[in-house]
């Protein structure tokens, strides 16, 4: 693709980024078969291309964004399909980035709009105000009947119970079993911890049992990328940094051979901090060497080498792979390879390229596209006849569970319970 900067415009890092990001896209329209909104909508301009040209519109007139792009580029849920399926390498996930830093920069959303985004970016990376926040919509789920859109979905979104905060997400470093193999940190996350804090103790669990040391860092907390994929750069590199000082301490301490990211959506934000910070001297090193070692539960594990299983299981899992993390990390075979080994027999459904319509807070920002793409998917995974799901993001695991009534579980707690955990509530 032509691009037409001039020298003054290519000055900005980010504008030269997205120049080359453009210039690689060849118009071939591949990226339309697998895009979850073009399947969904049919409309060009709701496809990565559409997108696309419509970005370069506004980076290269150097304008405000105008409400016609905000709609489409809103629409998009960041799955990253396209980029799995371009044949050019165009790296969209940056451009989308870099895209919507100019929206939040440029364009003013209407009030209660305004009002929701600020509450789903003040209450979701805050654990504790997290759970306050659950408890009130649950009292208030009624509403969700009555409430039309994104205010409506907030209150049917809300779980009909909230767990405890867990001992396990406190600061601390967890003893390896027997002889120690080795030491990781674990991102113990925001949401997760307020809507199912036992993944994170089945993945403490898990990794000890395989005798690594498990440190939850002094300092650590939400990983940026909700705030990110709303445009907020600044909050959302406050929020990394965070993390990037936390686990530096600890590699300078003790060492650390790996960063366990269990929530996928997570990984793919962690795994681009060397990019995100490539700008600021102080912590550009730091973060290079964190996204260097990041690794996936599954990812980790499989180099690791699954002991074998102490219970039978048996089970048919119909394997679902969160979009971050087939498309963002690339991370494909493990967590099945894992789950095959664990004694599970695993089964894929149809269409398990397309999103399930979670993707962050799109759920609650587009209901109604993430309604279709959940039945979608559901419609898929229930023809498998599954006697569980498994997903490796909270953020899946809770969209996809409220379309079915078969049990959905993160891998971990499978592997878990397989190799002599606790068999997860509700299997």
């Amino acid at each position: 693709m032509q691009t037409n900067f001039t020298l003054a415009q290519l000055a900005d890092p980010d504008v030269a980024v997205a120049n080359d990001i453009l210039r690689s896209c060849v118009h071939c329209g591949f990226c339309t078969a697998t895009c979850p909104t073009y399947v969904t909508l049919g409309d060009e301009l709701d496809s990565p291309r559409g997108r696309i040209y419509q970005i370069k519109d506004m980076l290269e007139g150097d304008k405000p964004a105008s409400g016609e792009l905000v709609k489409h580029i809103d629409r998009c849920l960041s799955c990253l399909s396209c980029m799995t399926t371009c044949p050019s390498g165009v790296h969209y996930m940056h451009l989308v980035d870099i895209a919507r830093d100019r929206i939040h920069k440029s364009f003013k959303r209407p009030a209660l709009e305004r009002v929701l985004r600020w509450l789903l970016a003040l209450l979701i990376p805050r654990p504790n105000l997290f759970r306050v926040a659950l408890a009130g919509a649950w009292i208030g789920r009624p509403l969700g009947k009555i409430l039309p859109g994104a205010w409506g979905a907030l209150f049917r979104m809300a779980p009909s119970s909230i767990p405890k905060p867990s001992p396990v997400d406190i600061p601390q470093v967890h003893a390896a079993e027997g002889t120690r193999r080795g030491r990781v940190a674990l991102m113990t996350g925001c949401a997760q911890k307020a809507l199912q804090p036992t993944i994170n103790e089945a993945t403490v669990r898990l990794l000890t049992r395989h005798g690594i040391e498990v440190v939850v860092a002094e300092g650590g907390g939400c990983c940026g990328a909700l705030v990110h994929h709303m445009g907020d750069t600044d909050t959302s590199h406050g929020q990394a940094a965070r993390n990037i000082r936390a686990w530096a301490r600890e590699m300078s301490g003790d060492g650390l051979d790996a960063v366990i990211i269990n929530a996928s959506g997570c990984g793919t934000t962690v795994k681009d901090y060397g990019f995100m910070f490539r700008e600021d001297d102080a912590l550009k090193e730091d973060a290079a060497k964190v996204s260097a070692i990041t690794k996936d539960i599954t990812e980790y594990l499989s180099e690791l080498g699954l002991r074998a299983p102490t219970q039978e299981t048996g089970q048919r899992v119909a394997y679902h792979s969160a979009c971050s993390l087939q498309h963002g990390q690339k991370v494909t075979a493990p967590p099945k390879e894992l789950l095959r080994a664990a004694g599970f027999e695993v089964v894929e459904a149809a269409e398990g390229h397309l999103c399930c319509g979670s993707a962050g807070t799109y759920n609650l920002l587009q209901p109604e596209i993430a309604t279709k793409l959940r039945d979608r998917k559901v419609a898929n995974i229930e023809r498998t006849k599954p006697t569980l799901i498994a997903a490796g993001n909270i953020g899946c695991i809770t969209q996809i569970a409220s379309g079915t009534g078969i049990p959905v579980v993160h891998t971990v707690e499978l592997l878990d319970w397989a190799t002599g955990g606790p068999k997860p509530a509700g299997v």
